[in-house]
């Protein structure tokens, strides 16, 4: 098997070292490098010795174009405005590019966008191959299920995420809105308190709970009179996640340029 070299933005953070050691630990994988902010404290450590691997010779970087010169794919779950920025160097190097940043607004998407017209790109707000066969279960049963039945996402994560509701909720709200043939936007209820008055008819409704240490938690619920249909996901360990960015970069191998999906990635067939 040809190998693979990968580079991991943000390699610092907790998923950034997770998918270090997991590109070290895949079969075709290699440690292209690994970038950080300029003034972070860890640029010049040794990568192997930051992700717990023994020393592999290689030092963090503090340039990022620096990272895309030298890998084939880069990986990326760093945050909106890095990640544009990112994916215009991986566009200007040809590199192909896996992004599971969550939280990017509109201009941050069409930059994504443009830049998958040069290279292929995955982006997925979750890229484990369970939540992904719940996205398809979801938009299957909205499209089974009539507005009687009122579709409510919650999903729980660790004290220190930053955006919500998150990326996969998010994800999971279009899937349902797919399967009613209705646009998320014009049916999201994304926060309720005090005299909200009666739940309209037909909405997709979010609650974000955040504490401890919780990977990952997300249940989508049908209710209607008399029953109620739960579907959940709990993730247990954030190397799922490592895993499926992973494998998502050794499937862009021979790619053309193109904006891809998990779905692409793990040959599931739409809903």
């Amino acid at each position: 098997m040809e190998t693979i070299e990968i580079g991991v933005v943000g390699c610092a953070g907790r998923m950034g070292r997770m998918l270090l050691k997991t590109i070290a630990e895949t079969p075709g994988c290699e440690i292209a490098g690994g970038s950080e902010a300029p003034a972070s404290p860890v640029v010049g450590q040794d990568l192997g010795e930051l992700a717990g691997l023994g020393k592999l010779g290689k030092a963090v970087i503090g340039d990022p174009l620096e990272l895309f010169a030298q890998a084939q794919a880069v990986i990326d779950f760093t945050a909106p405005a890095a990640s544009r920025r990112h994916a215009e160097l991986a566009a200007q190097g040809q590199v192909a590019y896996v992004l599971g940043t969550t939280g990017l607004d509109p201009e941050q998407q069409a930059a994504i966008e443009r830049a998958a017209y040069h290279i292929p790109i995955v982006q997925a707000a979750n890229m484990s191959l369970g939540v992904n066969v719940l996205l398809a279960l979801v938009e299957k049963t909205a499209a089974m299920l009539d507005p009687d039945y009122d579709i409510e996402i919650v999903e729980m994560h660790h004290r220190w995420k930053v955006d919500a509701p998150s990326g996969t909720a998010l994800a999971l709200g279009r899937s349902a809105a797919a399967g009613r043939g209705v646009d998320l936007d014009s049916v999201a209820q994304r926060g309720r308190d005090g005299m909200t008055g009666e739940r309209r008819r037909g909405d997709i409704g979010f609650a974000a709970l955040r504490g401890g240490d919780v990977t990952g938690d997300h249940s989508v619920i049908f209710a209607a009179e008399g029953e109620r249909i739960e579907i959940t996901h709990k993730a247990t360990a954030r190397d799922i996640y490592a895993r499926g960015a992973v494998k998502a970069a050794l499937w862009t191998r021979g790619k053309p340029a193109g904006l891809y999906s998990m779905t692409d990635v793990l040959g599931l067939v739409d809903t």
